[in-house]
């Protein structure tokens, strides 16, 4: 009987940052916006610190963050709690809602590549911080741009969302590929990479379009390269101490890694 070789049969992408909203820009500006209604403000980087976990529970975060919760405290005489992250997130929602068909652009390469593995026969799952009714904007925007992975799952499909590994998980249950080491979870974010590491899967770190290096594509072009490149360097550090087993510069690199897996799994890594 012949077996067939151990091969990376499925790639999970992060949305926003990843494939998407080139800078993960959509949910930026909302939360520090939530926050500066009530007269606190916040720092990008403070906001950016959660990305790529759910929605409210990213909030939550922003909310036990020392300088902002004394912020809240000396503003409003406590520390800011469920109920206060309840009304943030109520205006969240509706906000991002109203901006996200703006966000939806893929970024550079992402559609190139995902036909490229699809013309290999790997399948295509995807994660994501954005609620089931987020998503039912922007993957349909998405679709429009040319970019439509095998499957969708969000933390409302598994018990939790990142940095626990359901969501893998529910991918692969859906996409019918086990084990999870051939599978590869590529995204943009520490939770992102932390979701990978936990579920056993090949963990890929993206740099350009992420929200980690959090600049636009213009900022990306147009910047010193020495000032880019430093950044660059910072993040890829910070993917590699999260744990990533590759660190790639830009999305449509995914696929030059392929064959390097593949060569460790024959090898019984």
């Amino acid at each position: 009987m012949n077996r067939r070789l151990p091969q990376v049969e499925a790639v999970i992408f992060d949305w926003a940052g990843t494939i998407v909203d080139y800078g993960c820009f959509a949910p930026l500006d909302v939360f520090i916006e939530i926050f500066e209604k009530r007269g606190i403000k916040v720092k990008p980087e403070e906001a950016r610190e959660p990305m790529g976990l759910q929605k409210r529970q990213h909030i939550k975060e922003m909310c036990h963050m020392d300088r902002i919760a004394n912020l809240w405290k000396d503003k409003f005489g406590s520390f800011p709690d469920d109920g206060d992250i309840d009304d943030l997130y109520a205006d969240f929602e509706p906000m991002l809602f109203s901006i996200l068909p703006n966000y939806c652009d893929p970024v550079p390469g992402a559609v190139e590549l995902v036909n490229r593995l699809k013309e290999k026969g790997i399948k295509i799952g995807s994660t994501t911080g954005y609620t089931a009714e987020m998503m039912a904007i922007v993957a349909p925007e998405a679709k429009k741009r040319g970019y439509v992975p095998d499957g969708i799952v969000t933390a409302e499909d598994v018990p939790s969302g990142r940095p626990f590994p359901w969501m893998c998980y529910q991918n692969a249950m859906n996409l019918g590929v086990y084990p999870m080491k051939h599978i590869i979870k590529v995204g943009d974010t520490i939770s992102d990479i932390n979701e990978g590491v936990n579920a056993g899967c090949w963990t890929v770190g993206v740099i350009k379009g992420s929200s980690e290096l959090g600049l636009k594509e213009s900022e990306v072009n147009t910047l010193d390269p020495k000032i880019v490149t430093n950044k660059m360097d910072k993040v890829s550090k910070k993917f590699k101490e999260a744990g990533a087993h590759f660190v790639i510069n830009s999305i449509g690199e995914v696929d030059q890694l392929i064959p390097k897996i593949n060569a460790r799994l024959i090898q019984g890594e």
